[in-house]
């Protein structure tokens, strides 16, 4: 497989545990009100943790980009949250991730 192929997974296995440690971590800190919206955010969040490392074992490129879009979107979407919330930590880190992830999406396809 070729570099654009193992930088695109990388990036797209990283923001998925990024994303899991945050479920797990909101999880872990919430009260029984708010128990049931992060046990949804965690199983979302596991299940794209699974399927991102598989994507490190397939390499399969229709594999990798499906995931990767995923990826975007989650990571678009809690950029969207953070600015919602005026939290720029919780704004900047997604987009950041966000575009980086479509930026190694769009050279691994455009390489193929």
């Amino acid at each position: 497989m070729t570099l654009q192929y193992w930088l695109c997974v990388a990036i797209t296995a990283i923001s998925a545990f990024v994303s899991l440690g945050f479920s797990i971590v909101g999880y872990r800190n919430s009260n029984s009100e708010s128990r049931v919206g992060f046990m949804y955010a965690l199983a979302r969040s596991l299940a794209l943790a699974v399927v991102a490392v598989v994507a490190l074992f397939t390499t399969s490129v229709p594999f990798a980009a499906c995931i990767a879009v995923a990826m975007v979107l989650v990571q678009a979407a809690d950029a969207v949250v953070g600015w919602r919330t005026h939290d720029a930590m919780k704004t900047y880190g997604p987009a950041v991730t966000a575009i980086a992830n479509a930026a190694a999406l769009v050279w691994m396809l455009t390489s193929s």
